[in-house]
């Protein structure tokens, strides 16, 4: 058994919800943590990408590590890096977003600095959280790089905080609670309206009927039994009504559905025109259900509808990803050129100061302890958990580990 399993419950019959390194005022398990809590260091969890050719294959390694996937099957996702000379965006974009952080908290008068670890390349978490402790910052509060919820893009995070703060030895020492999943804050929302209404505005102005136009919200693809699984399991008191695709379909589909009502309200004509919600980016083998619709079999069907123009949103992306430069700008732009379709694909919030300003407002949430009836949201589903609830998210394959931010398992 490892460390990290044995912190795990010895009996299902102790009903006290455990939350593993995490603040006194988030140990509780209460949904919402509406107290101050005096944080002295965020941690900004993220990905990690290669930043040269020699990295790719390592990196790849890391991303997958567990799964047995020989080198030459990884060499056929390598190309995607390749093609941008090994290199990954997403550091670059990771270092701007921290540089934007620390401006803002700066501005607000915030006394906390930014720690920056990623999950699968340099610098990583490991890295982050020594460096905080080092400085004598052990009340961290992370921000990861990703608005839903699913295995991947929330528990896989908890748990590598869990996973960190055992192997570096500092689980005594360093607690490291998470601010809500942001999937409907306006502040991330927003670049996504702006973007959208620009487009169909766009369009309509040069003449193209509304029902000619199509928006596809496209998001990563994940195992359907992940998505079936993210989000508090059914029968939580806490869990908010879900559709098909668990928590993370249905808070793509809640965005989507307000995004659109947004632009509707100031372009004319913007209630005619019709979306869908579309996956990208699997990677898993043919015999594993993944969510579908993939975005390039819809772009090949739409000028068959009469589809004349079409926005392509990278709904669940906070930032120019590869998955949004090769499969949206180079997989998807080429499906709708050979199909005669005019396109765009819509910005991702990046370092857009009203997604800085937002993801201060969520720090500051939890500095003041804000009530959950006063913090913002633009979905019925929201505000989203501050601690976790049990079972959430689970990754069906392996099972439960030990994960930080959350009640156990």
């Amino acid at each position: 058994m490892s460390s990290l399993e044995q912190q795990l419950p010895a009996s299902s019959s102790d009903q006290t919800p455990q939350v593993l390194f995490a603040s006194p005022a988030a140990s509780s398990g209460a949904p919402h943590v509406e107290v101050p809590v005096a944080y002295d260091g965020i941690l900004l969890a993220g990905f990690g990408g290669p930043e040269g050719q020699d990295d790719v294959i390592p990196f790849l390694r890391n991303v997958t590590r567990g799964r047995g996937i020989p080198d030459e099957r990884l060499e056929e996702v390598a190309h995607h890096y390749r093609h941008f000379g090994g290199v990954s965006p997403i550091n670059a974009q990771n270092r701007e977003l921290k540089a934007a952080l620390e401006a803002e908290i700066a501005r607000r008068g915030l006394d906390l600095p930014v720690y920056w670890g990623n999950r699968n390349w340099a610098p990583y978490l490991e890295e982050a959280v020594a460096e905080a402790n080092g400085a004598g910052h052990t009340t961290l509060l992370a921000i990861a790089t990703s608005a839903y919820s699913s295995f991947s893009s929330c528990r896989q995070y908890r748990e590598d905080f869990a996973r960190v703060l055992t192997e570096t030895g500092l689980g005594g020492t360093v607690t490291i609670d998470k601010v809500r999943q942001f999937f409907d804050h306006p502040g991330f929302v927003a670049a996504f309206v702006a973007g959208v209404r620009d487009a169909i505005a766009t369009f309509l102005q040069d003449g193209v009927d509304p029902s000619a136009v199509r928006v596809l919200f496209s998001t990563h693809s994940i195992p359907t039994a992940d998505a079936e699984r993210s989000g508090p399991r059914e029968g939580d008191p806490d869990r908010p009504e879900l559709g098909e695709g668990g928590a993370y379909a249905t808070q793509h589909r809640a965005v989507a559905s307000y995004v659109m009502d947004e632009v509707a309200r100031v372009v004319p004509g913007a209630d005619r025109v019709t979306w869908d919600l579309v996956y990208q980016s699997r990677s898993g083998p043919p015999t594993q259900p993944w969510l579908e619709p993939d975005v390039v079999d819809v772009i090949e069907t739409l000028s068959d509808a009469g589809v004349q123009a079409l926005a392509i949103v990278p709904l669940g992306f906070v930032s120019d990803h590869m998955e949004v430069l090769w499969d949206l700008d180079t997989e998807a732009m080429e499906a709708a050129e050979a199909a005669g379709i005019r396109a765009v694909r819509t910005p991702t919030p990046g370092v857009d100061p009203a997604y800085v300003s937002g993801l201060v407002d969520l720090v500051e949430e939890r500095l003041n302890g804000t009530p959950a009836a006063e913090r913002p949201h633009v979905t019925s589903l929201g505000p989203w958990f501050d601690v976790c609830r049990p079972g959430c998210c689970e990754n069906i394959r392996a099972g439960f580990k030990p994960a930080a931010s959350g009640i156990l398992p």
